[in-house]
């Protein structure tokens, strides 16, 4: 496809999804409860045909992996029927229908002069565009919160994912079909030169929210003026405070590593007090090294492992010195940088400096460290003697999540519906005269500024 055909391509489901948005603002919120439950059902009655298309999606892909065109983390996260995705997948629709409509909610009301009342209501943001890898389940999480949040939605999935995508996103048209809602409210895109073309017309799409690599990221934020909600990196780290608990260390530790380890909430730095070199540290290595953890370690962290008594048979194989780079490196598998601080402080600044901004823990047993952590350190989410795997949409209580956002915009962390709304002002005069600006100033009406106690706009 020519670059100028692409673009009328991508201008027209720019403008159809735009139409869909405009023309669903006046669809009650039952009804869009209503399509949530229709493609729950759709994705039921289709779940032998859908998995089936995801095996082949999987098999494509580890014929790229084996090539070395393609990376083995990626596997993982396109497996739609690993452990228990697709029953999650589907719990996240229902959990999204029946949480509370974050539309037309009032968080502050004041009365500007007698039967002049401000109100500031939430709404939907609009059109969001959202690019995504691997993770075919995406689709449906994303077009569940664009729904129930009253946005429209364009989804662009990896080409890794493209027949497990292309059955979900029939299954959601079908769904829709039995509703009030245009059938155009979700869309899906095959093409890279679509995106391109999309990220050009900030007239119609008022929000792209990428989900993948640093480079699909860096490489959206650089060529859109439309604003972008996401996160470049999950580069997670666990701090073992001198007053951590060995228990809760290796709990924490070994969970965060390695009950997903491809996804961005894994922990990939574990930072050591230089206190705990010969005591906690190398009890933590057992077990990391007991799950096939490959450990780069900084000089202090080495030794202290070298010199265990007894040591694990494959210290070796996998226990190598770091380098600097090694605390940048999102690893997405099986093995963590571990480094050793002398301090909390220290500790801090190290994360701020090389962390991502995304998920952070401190195993402490005192108030004073897991306070001065968890304000100290600027990521979206801070833990205490927690493992960063909670950093999650679903386990937040979200139904599901649109992504993971780093920014300093509207949303942080996982960002489920209250991140895709904003607010609006509405005001309303009921003065037989209507109000006038003119007739407030020195010498004539002051406002009033009187607080109203409301949670919905009575109009």
């Amino acid at each position: 496809m020519s670059t100028q055909s692409s673009l009328v391509v991508a201008e027209e489901i720019a403008k159809v999804a735009k139409a869909a948005f405009e023309s669903s603002q006046l669809v009650a919120p039952s009804e869009r409860v209503r399509a949530l439950n229709e493609i729950r059902k759709e994705l039921e009655s289709r779940r032998t045909t859908i998995l089936a298309a995801n095996r082949e999606d999987l098999a494509t892909a580890q014929i790229e992996v084996d090539a070395g065109r393609m990376s083995s983390s990626l596997i993982a996260r396109l497996d739609l029927g690993r452990g228990d995705k697709w029953e999650s997948m589907l719990k996240g629709v229902s959990d999204v229908a029946e949480l509370p409509d974050p539309t037309g909610a009032v968080a502050y009301a004041t009365e500007l002069d007698d039967g002049l009342d401000l109100y500031r209501v939430s709404c939907p943001i609009g059109v969001l565009l959202v690019i995504f890898e691997a993770r075919p389940e995406v689709v449906v999480n994303i077009a569940a919160l664009a729904i129930k949040s009253g946005n429209a939605a364009i989804l662009k999935g990896g080409k890794e994912s493209n027949r497990t995508a292309k059955l979900l996103a029939e299954a959601i048209s079908a769904g829709l079909a039995k509703t009030a809602l245009p059938g155009t409210y979700i869309q899906t895109i095959e093409t890279r030169d679509e995106v391109s073309s999309l990220l050009a017309l900030d007239q119609y799409i008022d929000l792209v929210i990428p989900r993948g690599s640093k480079e699909l990221v860096k490489n959206i934020q650089h060529n859109t003026r439309i604003p972008v909600m996401g996160h470049a990196d999950g580069l997670c780290s666990i701090y073992l405070d001198e007053t951590a608990d060995l228990e809760k260390a290796k709990r924490v530790v070994v969970d965060a590593k390695i009950d997903y380890p491809s996804a961005c909430n894994a922990v990939e730095t574990l930072i050591v007090h230089e206190s705990l070199l010969n005591t906690v540290w190398p009890e933590v290595a057992r077990d990391l090294l007991a799950a096939n953890v490959k450990l780069l370690c900084d000089p202090p962290t080495f030794n202290a492992i070298s010199s265990l008594p007894n040591p694990p048979k494959n210290v070796q194989a996998l226990v190598q010195p770091s380098e600097p780079s090694s605390y940048d490196i999102e690893h997405l598998s099986l093995t963590l940088s571990v480094i050793a601080l002398p301090s909390l402080q220290s500790a801090i600044k190290f994360i701020n400096l090389h962390g991502s901004g995304h998920t952070d823990a401190i195993i402490t047993e005192t108030d004073f460290a897991a306070a001065t952590f968890c304000r100290g350190v600027a990521s979206s989410s801070t833990f205490v003697n927690a493992s960063t795997r909670f950093a999650d949409g679903f386990r937040y209580g979200f139904g599901t999540e649109v992504g993971i956002s780093t920014g300093r915009i509207h949303a942080r962390g996982p960002v489920g519906l209250e991140g895709l709304v904003i607010y609006k002002y509405m005001m309303r005069s009921k003065d037989q005269k209507g109000h006038i600006v003119g007739e407030f100033g020195t010498g004539k009406k002051q406002y009033k500024h009187t607080r109203i106690h409301a949670t919905s706009v009575p109009f």
